[in-house]
């Protein structure tokens, strides 16, 4: 559609053809995002299967081809990557701001990812582990900047457009996310592994080229560099590290020259610095003296949420692992339909937006009615939700125990409960983030809410590393208790939360 509006003041153009109302930009980076969720979830389908993938089961028809990793090991691998792409946001946002500006470098995160798909694509242990390392910073790189270039479309926070822009580019996210299990998982799962690989990176060259041709239409904002790095901070940076690097390379040539080198030795430091890293970033935070009193308060009271949120992520994040290979072993058919294991993946975002608008108009609907539940309460709420999954995934267990095999709309039923509990608290806690970030830290705090999800995914790579059976029933049911648990402490410390909060509701 085609209207005539005035020159925004950030420079967005603002006159000419328009995207469902809103400024052209927005379909840009509606379908880069689109194509690069369509690469990331088809390839996450696919990759615990891949792993614990041996010879082909004639029985079944499966292919083999895979790694025939253990589950436990497979489960720690998909851990520690998810954790990583979101641990990756945080210098993705920084290089965003001091180095490359927002338009660069999601350009580079776009051949990143490409790259790192097309490596998953080449058959070898080696180049599924570089193509894994590729895929997580890329994807950090992109998922920092890429939402902020939505945000440089609007006439700043007041522009009546921009949560319409916002919910439209998240419409985009739940599409791509929808139909690239049944699309890359099927080919990959029933075709070949490495055929459905190079098909993710297909989609992401799909979204690159999307980016490039049509990247006049985004904001002149976004090529800017917000801080650049100063000539003496950056001699500074490389010199830090160069010697990170070259330390790193000693210490693994020494391993490996001792005949020590493990699968262990890359993954355990990488899920015990996925838990280090977001305890030291909340405490420096909370340290630093510039933060008036007002604001160490908020801060107590964020730290609630950020422990909440990591307990949430740890059991959500099992459904691409844990769920996937019950998923595979366990369930039957459903009126005389085999479906593909990697098309569970497609329920999630299939919920999102069907219940995503319910939810919109429940909340409105309550907060007229002076019912609406505060943030306190949506937290302690997506917790019991997401604990009660797993107290439903305890009953098919117990029942495909003596190998046989139980309905999938047991699963169907577990992830509309986990995903019922993730809106009401994935996009409360973002708000809650943005609302309680002390003035110093206000752009970085985002990267910090990312950070609860690598904290919770290094929790379940460290128990699988450990030798936990996360595929057990008494493992599932204690983690259910545990974020039940959670749940209904947070919701009876909510008026001591509410104080910490200060005027934050």
């Amino acid at each position: 559609m085609a209207s005539s509006l005035t020159t925004a003041s950030n420079g967005t153009p603002a006159s000419g053809k328009t995207f469902l109302g809103h400024p052209r930009g927005l379909a840009t980076l509606f379908f880069t995002e689109m194509w690069e969720r369509f690469s990331y979830y088809g390839m996450r389908a696919l990759l615990v299967l891949y792993l614990v993938s041996g010879g082909a089961d004639a029985a079944t028809g499966s292919q083999g081809g895979g790694l025939a990793m253990t589950a436990a090991t497979a489960t720690a691998i998909y851990s520690v990557y998810v954790s990583m792409v979101y641990l990756m946001a945080m210098p993705g946002g920084w290089f965003g701001d001091r180095v490359w500006g927002a338009r660069k470098t999601v350009t580079i995160a776009g051949f990143v990812i490409m790259a790192g798909h097309a490596s998953l694509a080449l058959p070898g242990q080696a180049m599924f582990f570089v193509g894994l390392a590729l895929v997580a910073a890329g994807s950090g790189l992109l998922k920092a900047n890429i939402s902020t270039m939505v945000g440089h479309l609007y006439d700043g926070p007041d522009d009546p457009r921009r949560d319409g822009g916002f919910t439209l580019f998240y419409v985009g996210i739940n599409l791509g996310a929808f139909v690239a299990p049944f699309v890359v998982g099927t080919v990959g799962e029933k075709v070949n592994w490495h055929l459905g690989f190079a098909l993710a990176a297909l989609g992401m060259g799909v979204g690159l080229a999307c980016f490039l041709a049509f990247t006049k239409s985004l904001s002149p904002t976004s090529s800017l560099v917000p801080n650049p790095l100063s000539t003496e901070e950056r001699k500074s940076l490389l010199v830090k590290a160069s010697l990170v690097v070259v330390a790193a390379a000693v210490f693994y040539g020494v391993v490996v020259g001792l005949d020590l080198f493990t699968l262990n030795w890359a993954l355990v430091p990488l899920t015990l610095a996925g838990l280090i890293i977001p305890v030291a970033v909340l405490v420096r935070i909370k340290r630093d003296k510039d933060l008036d009193r007002s604001e160490q308060s908020k801060m107590n009271g964020y730290i609630w949420f950020f422990v909440a949120a990591a307990i949430f992520w740890m059991i959500y994040d099992q459904g691409g692992s844990t769920l996937s290979l019950f998923a595979d072993d366990k369930t039957g058919s459903i009126f005389g339909f085999d479906p593909s294991a990697t098309w569970y993946q497609s329920l999630n975002p299939m919920f999102v937006m069907a219940l995503a608008p319910v939810f919109a108009w429940l909340w409105l609907w309550l907060a007229r009615k002076n019912q609406e539940p505060n943030t306190i309460v949506k937290f302690s709420m997506g917790l019991v939700l997401v604990g009660a999954s797993f107290f439903v995934f305890v009953v098919p267990m117990g029942m495909a125990g003596d190998g046989t095999k139980v309905s999938p709309m047991w699963l169907v039923s577990i992830y509309m409960i986990q995903t019922i509990g993730e809106l009401c608290l994935s996009p409360v806690g973002l708000s809650v983030t943005t609302k309680m970030a002390p003035k110093k830290y206000a752009s970085q705090m985002m990267g910090v809410w990312f950070l609860a999800v690598t904290a919770g995914d290094c929790t379940t790579g460290l128990l699988s590393l450990a030798g936990v059976d996360l595929n057990g029933t008494g493992i599932i049911a204690l983690q259910a208790a545990l974020a039940v648990g959670a749940g209904f402490a947070v919701f009876m410390y909510r008026k001591k939360v509410q104080a910490l909060m200060g005027g934050v509701h």
